[in-house]
Parts: structure tokens; C-alpha cells; sequence
């Protein structure tokens, strides 16, 4: 929690870069083209079992539309590609990938589940009699109970069980200035959309995104997807209901902000992406018009320069790490965002988006020579000057 704006930090990578993000949202992995979802296509070294070939053509029968429980989701696409089957007397469970889209959402790529549909059988035929996450798969947010859909001018927010219309529309409200500030801080081409989901507790949350619930206590929300080639993922905002519940009006806003910019620039980010450059603007265009000083909106980092103790590098992207000092890590949040400001007031808002385009397709001192004209050295230095200024 910090002062004034009553903030929580978070980090927005939920793993280490080696690895992909495998959560709610993953993009949609396994399907081939040319292969109907469900469909009960072998090959030489997997023959298809009649067993199997009528379990598949079940499953595609009943995956043709959407359950009826789910029925105030705005939902396109839904599909199960089924890759195994195995049986079990009258039973059978079909390992499957689920693929869906938010309508008017979901434009660049579609949402993706790893799901396993329990079928039974009577009398020659098989029914579907359950579907759930795979082992070992996070569920989606309908496997937590009824889901509660309001709609913003720019957002859609579901809602879990116990989730009121009343504060999703809050939470719509919010959206709806978020998603314009980030457009106005990121110029490049994005969906100018947000899709974001408020589980019932933290422990749902925890439970959507596949990790232990310490990790985000105390943290307002967290985005999803991948960053890599290809088309941008469906990027969901997850918000954190506890944590959210104790932030100021003017930090849940600051809060949406951070993670809408992040679906922004999904497309432009990849793992050359340096953290403090992909989390500094994302807080950039979180404060960017607003009214705190950085010694009010830096309160950790302030403190450590007051004391003498100025950083002697941006921060690295082991910084950003889950379980360390959270005060260290808030000081990582503040000099990162002060680094962003400091390029937009030195070399201009242009050459900062300029910068962050460049830094996801090359080295990052040549994004920074071909964007400011610098090098690392000389960025570091005047950022240390910046921190010195500002926050003695």
C-alpha cells in the first residue's frame, strides 16, 4: 500500500521470460489447419478406434453451441479440438482444446482452455455428461459459478460468483477512461478494447491464472498473455478483488490504466522488451496528465535518494520478481517510471513509443541509438541526475 493514492504494485510477468504464460488466455495451441474441431481424423501411427471416432463426433455435436448457463457471455467461435480419448467401460474422457472469442473482442486471436468432456454411454450411443479443466489446467471463470457480464462503452467485465452488477459497473466505468488513456500514450494500432474479468475472491483469481494465492495479495490486478511473435493474444485484466477493494478512486483508475496500456502494447512487446521499459511506460501512461509529484507518486524511491542511497543502474529484469523486498520492488516500479517520464520530457513522447517499438524487435542500444541518439550510459546517467532533482 502506499501513500496517498493508496496504490499496490504488482509485477506484470507472472513467470520468468524461458517460460510461456499457460493461463486462462493462453493463445490457442494444437489445432491444424484443415481439421474440423472435434473431428475424428488418424493418422498411420494413430489410428482412430471406432470408440474414439464416435466419441469425437459427440463431443463436435455438442461443442456446436455454447452451454446455455453461459448464455449472457458474448461468445463466437467456440470449438473443441480433441487430441486424445480414452475409455473406461460406459465411460470415456476426451482430452480437448477449448477455443472461443469474445464477440467484438477477441479480434486478433482467439481465448484457448485445455479441457477434458466426460461422455457416457447408452445404449451404443455417447453423451456428454461433464466438461472441466484439464488435470493440472487452470478453469475458466464460469467453472467458478454463475458469471455476471456489464458492458462499458470500451470494456467488458465478467464477474464471479458473488460479484455484484453494481460494482462491475464500476469497474466497466473505469475501464472506460482507462482504455483511452492508453490509446492517447500509445499510438500504435490496438483493439481499443479491454476485456477484464473480477473473480470472487482472491482465491478464485489465484485459482484463474494457475498460481498460489500469496503471490498476489496485496496486488490490485494482473494481465495476461504472452509476448512473442505473431498476433497479439486474447489479453485479459484480472483484477484482484481484495486488493482492488482497499485502493483510492484515483489508484484503482491509475491501477486499470497500468494493465490496459499493457494489452496496448502486447503486440509490440516480445522478450527483447526490457521490464523497466515495458512496466515504466505502462505507469507513464498511467499518470501521464495527472497531478502527483514524483517525490508523491515515488514515495519509496524518494526515500531511498533522501538517504543517499540512488540507484546505480535501471533496474534489471530480476527486480521485478515475485518474494523478494517489497520495498525494493516498489523502488523498481518508481525508477522505471521515472526513466520512462524522463525520455518523454528529454527527447519527446514520439521517440519513448519510438524507443519502445524498437527495443521489442532489436538490441536495446540500438533502439536506443536510433530512437534518442544515446546510449545506455548516458540514459543512466541522466537518469540519476533526474532522481537526484526531483526527489531530493
Amino acid at each position: 500500500m502506499f501513500p496517498g493514492l493508496g496504490l499496490l504494485r504488482r509485477p506484470r510477468r507472472l513467470l520468468p521470460r524461458a517460460l510461456p504464460l499457460v493461463l486462462l488466455c493462453a493463445p490457442l495451441a494444437g489445432c491444424q489447419a484443415g481439421s474440423a474441431p472435434g473431428s475424428a481424423s488418424g493418422s498411420a501411427s494413430h489410428p482412430v478406434s471406432a470408440t474414439e471416432r464416435d466419441v469425437r463426433g459427440a463431443v463436435a455435436a455438442w461443442a456446436a453451441a455454447p452451454p446455455e448457463r453461459l448464455s449472457a457471455i458474448p461468445l463466437e467461435g467456440w470449438s473443441y479440438e480433441v487430441s486424445s480419448v480414452r475409455e473406461e467401460g460406459v465411460r470415456a474422457f476426451a482430452r480437448a482444446r477449448l477455443s472461443y472469442r469474445l464477440t467484438g473482442y477477441d479480434v486478433a486471436a482467439p481465448a484457448g482452455s485445455a479441457r477434458e468432456v466426460e461422455l457416457a454411454r447408452d445404449t451404443g450411443t455417447w453423451s456428454v455428461v461433464a466438461d472441466r479443466p484439464a488435470p493440472g489446467a487452470p478453469p475458466q471463470l464460469w467453472d467458478q459459478g454463475t458469471v455476471t457480464v456489464e458492458r462499458g462503452a470500451r470494456a467488458l467485465v465478467l464477474g464471479g460468483a458473488g460479484q455484484s452488477s453494481a460494482a462491475l459497473s464500476a469497474v466497466a466505468a473505469e475501464a472506460d477512461v482507462a482504455v483511452p488513456a492508453a490509446s492517447a500514450a500509445w499510438p500504435g494500432r490496438w483493439a481499443g478494447r479491454v476485456v477484464v474479468l473480477v473473480p470472487g475472491s482472491l482465491d478464485a483469481m489465484a485459482a484463474l491464472l494457475g498460481r498460489p494465492a500469496d503471490e498476489y495479495r496485496g496486488l490490485g490486478a494482473v494481465t495476461t498473455g504472452r509476448t512473442g511473435p505473431g498476433p497479439a493474444p486474447a489479453d485479459r485484466v484480472v483484477v484482484n478483488p481484495e486488493g482492488y477493494a482497499q485502493l483510492t478512486a484515483e489508484g484503482r483508475q491509475v491501477i486499470l490504466t497500468h494493465e490496459t496500456t499493457h494489452v496496448a502494447t502486447r503486440a509490440a512487446t516480445t522478450a527483447r522488451t526490457p521490464l523497466w521499459l515495458s512496466e515504466g511506460f505502462a505507469d507513464w501512461a498511467a499518470y501521464r496528465g495527472g497531478r502527483r509529484t514524483p517525490a508523491e507518486a515515488a514515495p519509496a524511491l524518494a526515500r531511498a535518494v533522501r538517504r543517499g542511497d540512488v540507484p546505480g543502474a535501471l533496474p534489471a529484469n530480476e527486480a521485478f520478481a515475485f518474494g523478494g523486498d517489497a520495498d525494493a520492488l516498489a523502488r523498481s516500479y518508481e525508477g522505471s517510471w521515472l526513466a520512462c517520464r524522463l525520455i518523454a520530457d528529454k527527447w519527446g513522447e514520439a521517440a519513448l513509443v519510438d524507443l519502445y517499438e524498437r527495443a521489442g524487435r532489436e538490441s536495446l542500444p540500438a533502439a536506443l541509438e536510433e530512437a534518442l541518439g544515446t546510449d545506455g550510459g548516458e540514459l543512466t546517467r541522466a537518469w540519476r541526475e533526474e532522481l537526484r532533482r526531483e526527489l531530493r
